[in-house]
């Protein structure tokens, strides 16, 4: 049975030698992007297009044309692309429409060499749009799968290569473009269809194979048939020229307990070299997942809601509709729409995201302790690492659809940008109901907890924690580190302590750098510590002067490329007096928070993201278990 796809819905494909076809009602050219794991394309040689239109395990047209058939195998493809996005553009040259608005809905399917077809998909909603990105294939948990994108571009093709990331998009979409050009000069174009007449039409399709699920020729005259070809659940008004009996036959109903049910979920089933890369890119999926799944069910709300106050207005419009019984059923039939398209769209989001929820239950168990919450058993048993893990937990993700479904926040390692944990009350509403010595208590806590799993999931002696107190407000959050010994110095007070701490950091940072450059690694200073340094900075900027300031951003800008990392325990509002000298360095620190907060942006669906920080369950000793087993690893220790 074929699966009708709405927007940001998926679907899984069952084998991976497929066809795609289009199928529009004007001449429009076809191609196809693959992308990283990142969903970046690096350069124009992963682009088929009609200028280049064979890549491994992909072919496109050569020319515009209403009707497409692009092939695809999806094991011939590079091992470095996991996803497919085909795209579509209304080619410049005259005598075609200037935007989809202005054309038949285009319709994408995808079929098996058997020419059944899987998937089918009308893109819808378009406007002044000239380009659209209609489908995406990506791998997924060791399959793949399709996704309706219908992504839009009123900028054309030009602005939808840039939107892949590919360098030179202008260059890349005018070369294309000229292809088209020159190969519409060398097509002779086919007489239109109405022309060769409707009995020449159906003597074709009696000798097509599968020739039931061809699009129907439209007669020499009289009215069009707007109907879908494909969606079979379509029929038309009773008076229709069509008919009743021109609607297609309804496809079989399933037998009970015949339904399909997806696969169970199994950790680590991603791709991978390693289990810790495997799972990393089995949660980062989930998160991609999640997003989409929401972006798909916000969408169909807000078209819901569109549909229903477009069909108001025109009831309003109306001096003779406005008032009385029609326009009191007009009123409720509108409603009534609204409230079944809002209950279908929730009805396939609770189905994604239950499935979502038990590969979370099963990843979560799965877990490393890099990767794990500070409650999981993966911890009992914990010993100090021989190598450093991909990535680090800094916490959990989720979004009000389902408040208890949560995701992994995973950072690569080495950190790229430094950490800033919000001690301010003027970020979550919890925080604004908190003294603020007591804020102030909780991000310290927060830090340490951050801390001591970075410094957990490093080999010994390869990372090391330095903190900045100027007034010795943290000691004691800081308690649970000094007594294991994990931190090897007590903290820096005062003003000297902050320009020696700050002096030390800053010439590692000048001589290692000097000597990567120079490639002179080796005649480093014996005596300089080169293990990845983690700087924490309480209650900034007490105790800071302009010179200790521009040192500390110095660092932040700097010394994560050669293993100097920063976390600035503060609030925004005590550095004011600073003005827009910070500006830079709060731009380049994540900003987390001690407390749940729906602060962080995701430009690519639009979500904000509630975060929640690490937490070690009241009463616990883990924390305090695993900083012993890290300060005894450490050399030097007493045993």
């Amino acid at each position: 049975m074929t699966a009708e796809l709405v927007r940001g819905q998926n679907h899984p494909l069952p084998q991976t030698r497929l066809e795609i076809r289009v199928s529009a009602g004007d001449p429009v050219m076809a191609g196809a992007v693959l992308a990283d794991e990142r969903g970046r394309a690096p350069d124009a040689a992963w682009v088929a297009h009609p200028a280049a239109p064979r890549l491994p395990g992909l072919e496109v047209s050569q020319q515009a044309a209403a009707d497409h058939r692009l092939a695809v195998d999806l094991d011939a493809l590079p091992a470095a692309a996991h996803r497919v996005s085909v795209l579509l553009a209304l080619p410049s040259g005259a005598g075609g429409p200037a935007r989809f608005g202005a054309m038949a809905a285009p319709f994408v399917a995808i079929t098996g060499l058997d020419g059944a077809e899987v998937v089918g998909y009308t893109i819808t909603d378009l406007d002044s749009e000239s380009a659209v990105v209609a489908l995406e294939l990506y791998r997924r948990q060791g399959a793949w799968k399709v996704r309706a994108v219908g992504q839009g571009y009123a900028g054309g093709l030009a602005a939808m290569l840039h939107d892949q990331g590919l360098p030179g998009a202008a260059e890349l979409a005018a070369a294309i473009e000229a292809a088209v050009d020159q190969a519409a000069a060398r097509t002779i174009a086919p007489p239109p269809r109405s022309a060769r007449g409707r009995g020449a039409d159906k003597g074709e399709r009696a000798r097509r194979p599968g020739g039931k699920n061809e699009p129907p020729a439209p007669a020499a005259s009289g009215p069009i048939d707007y109907r879908h070809p494909r969606r079979r659940t379509a029929k038309p008004p009773r008076d229709s020229p069509a008919g009743p009996s021109a609607t297609p036959p309804a496809a079989a109903p399933r037998p009970p307990g015949a339904e399909e049910r997806p696969a169970a979920p199994v950790a680590g089933d991603a791709s991978g070299w390693t289990m810790d890369e495997r799972l990393y890119n089995q949660v980062w999926g989930m998160f991609e997942d999640l997003a989409r799944t929401v972006a798909a069910y916000r969408g169909a709300v807000d078209f819901a809601e569109s549909r229903m106050e477009r069909e108001l207005d025109g009831v309003l419009s109306d001096p003779r509709t406005r008032v009385g019984p029609a326009a009191d059923a007009a009123r409720e039939a509108a409603r009534g729409k609204q409230m079944r398209l809002v209950a279908q769209a929730r009805a396939v989001l609770d189905r994604d995201l239950g499935r979502l929820a038990a590969e979370s239950d099963v990843v979560e168990h799965a877990l490393p302790p890099a990767y794990a919450r500070w409650d999981s058993p993966v911890w009992q048993g914990y010993q100090v690492p021989f190598e450093t893990p991909m990535a680090v937990r800094l916490g959990d993700l989720r979004l009000p659809e389902r408040d208890d479904l949560r995701i992994p926040m995973l950072m690569r390692l080495p950190l790229e940008r430094g950490l800033w944990i919000d001690s301010g009350r003027t970020g979550a509403p919890e925080a604004a109901l908190m003294a603020s010595a007591e804020v102030r208590r909780i991000a310290m806590d927060t830090a340490v907890a951050h801390a001591a799993r970075l410094l957990a999931v490093h080999p010994a002696g390869d990372f090391a924690v330095r903190v900045i107190d100027p007034a010795g407000a943290a000691g004691a959050s800081l308690a649970s580190l000094l007594r294991s010994g994990a931190l090897r110095e007590p903290p820096a007070a005062g003003a000297r302590g902050v320009s020696t701490t700050l002096a030390r950091l800053t010439q590692r940072v000048d001589l290692v750098q000097m000597a990567v450059r120079s490639g002179a690694v080796d005649s480093l200073p014996p005596d300089l510590d080169i293990a990845d340094q983690l700087l924490i900075v309480n209650d900034f900027p007490h105790g800071f002067d302009d010179r200790a300031v521009n040192q500390l951003r110095y660092l932040a800008d700097e010394g994560p490329s050669v293993g100097v990392h920063l976390m600035m325990v503060a609030d925004r509002q005590d550095a004011r007096e600073y003005g827009p000298v910070l500006d830079p360095l709060w731009r380049s620190l994540l900003r987390l928070t001690p407390v749940p907060d729906d602060h962080l942006a995701d430009p690519w669906v639009g979500h904000a993201w509630t975060y929640e920080p690490p937490s070690v369950p009241q009463g616990s000793e883990v924390l305090g278990q695993v900083l012993r087993e890290v300060g005894r690893a450490l050399p030097g220790h007493r045993r």
